[in-house]
């Protein structure tokens, strides 16, 4: 794991999209633990903001999904996302919308609303589904902030 977190600094982009998608293969094979999760999560959020490659920025939010399907994470470390949103391509936004979402935290919803209105059909759409989850979660009474 190590080694790959280091790759996801590497000055070769092609590496670094490869340790993003090894780590997108872990967290979707739940084969981390919740620490170990939420500290991949938050170097490949660090890699979606700052990463100047969109091949590897999207790596990185595929990867961060993935943890979702297995872990409840808090708000906090993706919310760093959110200030990369203004430059991100509509899909890569998309990406970005569903991981607010996946939270469950009703505090990402004014991260998602600003969205529902964008111009690209499919940003909508998620930003829609998004805000829908957050709501579904909220009335049920499962609000994961862990």
């Amino acid at each position: 794991m190590y080694l790959a977190l280091e790759a996801l600094t590497d000055r070769d982009p092609n590496r670094r999209d490869v340790a993003a998608c090894v780590f997108g293969d872990l967290l979707r094979g739940n084969a981390l633990d919740a620490d170990s999760t939420r500290l991949v999560v938050g170097r490949l959020v660090g890699l979606a903001v700052n990463e100047p490659v969109a091949m590897v920025r999207e790596s990185a939010l595929n990867s961060i999904s993935e943890a979702f399907n297995h872990h409840s994470l808090p708000l906090g470390i993706v919310q760093p996302l959110a200030a990369a949103m203004p430059t991100m391509e509509p899909e890569l936004l998309a990406h970005s919308l569903y991981i607010f979402g996946a939270t469950h935290d009703p505090q990402a919803r004014p991260l998602i609303d600003p969205f529902l209105n964008h111009p690209d059909a499919d940003v909508r759409e998620e930003a829609g589904r998004a805000a829908a989850e957050i709501t579904t979660s909220t009335t049920e009474g499962h609000n994961h902030n862990s």
